[in-house]
């Protein structure tokens, strides 16, 4: 008997209540948390690793289900999932960032695509890139890795004390900034290129005022952004895999500790 006559079999209150951490962070983290995957796989999943972190380690839900301190809980549960999966959601804003860089270099700003991640028009350069990230974290293992720290946080961050202190929500905000910083470095390569095409093509101009720029800039540039994107591929990739990496450490380090 749960408070106020509602009588609830307690392993499925506890059930629901491990589930919150779990569903809020599939919610913010890239890949479980997309348009594409279905509702019902979500909450499966949720429940299957719920079950699988009640096995792990003892998790005592509230015994009180209308009450203050049972809804604070909850909403400790749900910063927590919350902060696991935004930080892997920031660094899978990198390749939107580099390709926005990259696509207005090469005059292709315009061309979006829908982004099945989000399912928001982004550009079709960003929406390759995008997918070659989730390719290369699931194949780093990054699906298990992610499970693996939520089953972790309930034995380092307890139910019922898992409210994040300032300096962890601080790090966690700052690490805002590595989108962009992680952004502009995966897009050095070409974005180097590209400018150093747009100076040439800014001397010509200079040199040759009656020359027209459109019908000699944008072929050039979508030519050699295309060939420096083939050739630069393989490098791009390795600082994904970088990406990838410095993203689960991360999420480890500012919400474990």
């Amino acid at each position: 008997m749960l408070g106020f006559g509602l009588a609830i079999e307690p392993a499925l209150w506890t059930l629901v209540f491990t589930m919150v951490r779990v569903g809020a962070t599939f919610i913010a983290a890239p890949v479980f948390g997309s348009t594409s995957v279905p509702l019902t796989v979500r909450v499966t999943l949720s429940g299957a690793i719920g079950v699988l972190a009640m096995n792990a380690m003892p998790i005592a839900a509230p015994t009180q289900v209308f009450a203050l301190s049972t809804f604070l809980a909850i909403a400790a549960e749900a910063l927590v999932g919350l902060a696991l999966g935004f930080i892997l959601q920031i660094a899978f804003a990198a390749p939107l960032i580099a390709s926005e860089v990259i696509g207005t270099s090469m005059g292709i700003g315009f061309a979006t695509a829908i982004n099945p991640q989000s399912g928001a028009s982004t550009p079709a350069l960003g929406n390759f890139l995008s997918i070659l990230l989730t390719l290369l974290f699931l194949s780093l293992d990054g699906h298990l890795i992610l499970v693996d720290l939520i089953v972790r946080s309930y034995e380092l961050l307890p139910p019922g004390q898992a409210w994040l202190g300032p300096d962890a929500l601080r790090n966690i905000a700052m690490f805002g900034g590595y989108a962009f910083l992680a952004g502009f470095l995966l897009a050095l390569p070409v974005g180097f290129l590209l400018l150093c095409l747009n100076l040439v093509v800014g001397m010509l101009s200079r040199s040759a005022p009656s020359l027209n720029l459109f019908a000699v800039g944008l072929p050039a540039s979508l030519l050699v952004g295309v060939v420096a994107l083939f050739v630069a591929m393989p490098a791009m990739g390795d600082y994904m895999v970088v990406i990838v990496r410095e993203a689960l450490d991360a999420t480890r380090t500012l919400v474990l500790g």
